[in-house]
């Protein structure tokens, strides 16, 4: 399943089955083109940037916050581009799996955890997010090609320590969306 807000993720009572090749085309195809989550993520660092006037050569203003939306956009469709290229060659997780634990502290650990770590082609086998990761810092290391007076190294840690932010927070919601769900609408709340 993919949620527009925060992504793909495996619901606690089905099991995690290693993805094909088409399945892992059309998560793809959902993350990059059909569902807010990528250009909410673009408009939101797009904001940050504004706020920051970052790059500075861009301006202010509508020129200024459109360019740094187009540009986090491209940034964010290659950082998706290599990241669903590299699990596919790893064989690798790109679903968060809510946590079959029970508790805040625990349930939040797993989300934290889970951007760090991901399942091998065993779905039982935890490794390190290679490719989200490489996938982050290489896309910002591109994006620093078309930003004016980006330092290309500065450019790729901003993207991995973004990658680290958004992810911990997004998962953080996938993990919670029941009881956020359930607190948002009450009983009427959708079942998810």
């Amino acid at each position: 399943m993919v949620s527009w807000l925060y992504g793909p993720y495996v619901p606690k009572d089905v099991p995690l089955l290693p993805m094909t090749f088409q399945n892992r085309l059309r998560l793809f195809e959902r993350q990059s083109f059909t569902t807010p989550g990528i250009y909410l993520k673009s408009v939101f660092i797009g904001l940050i940037e504004q706020a920051n006037g970052t790059p500075r050569d861009w301006g202010g203003g509508g020129d200024g916050y459109g360019r740094r939306v187009v540009s986090n956009y491209g940034q964010n469709l290659i950082q998706n581009s290599f990241s669903a290229g590299g699990n596919a060659l790893l064989q690798y997780e790109p679903r968060y799996d809510r946590c079959h634990c029970a508790g805040f502290r625990l349930r939040t650990r797993h989300a934290l955890l889970r951007n760090l770590l991901t399942y091998n082609h065993t779905e039982r086998e935890l490794r390190p997010q290679f490719a989200l990761y490489g996938a982050a810092f290489a896309s910002g290391m591109i994006a620093s090609t078309w930003k004016p007076r980006t330092e290309i190294w500065h450019q790729g840690s901003y993207a991995m320590l973004t990658q680290a932010g958004f992810g911990s927070l997004t998962n953080w919601i996938g993990e919670f969306a029941p009881e956020i769900r359930r607190f948002l609408y009450g009983e009427r709340a959708p079942k998810k």
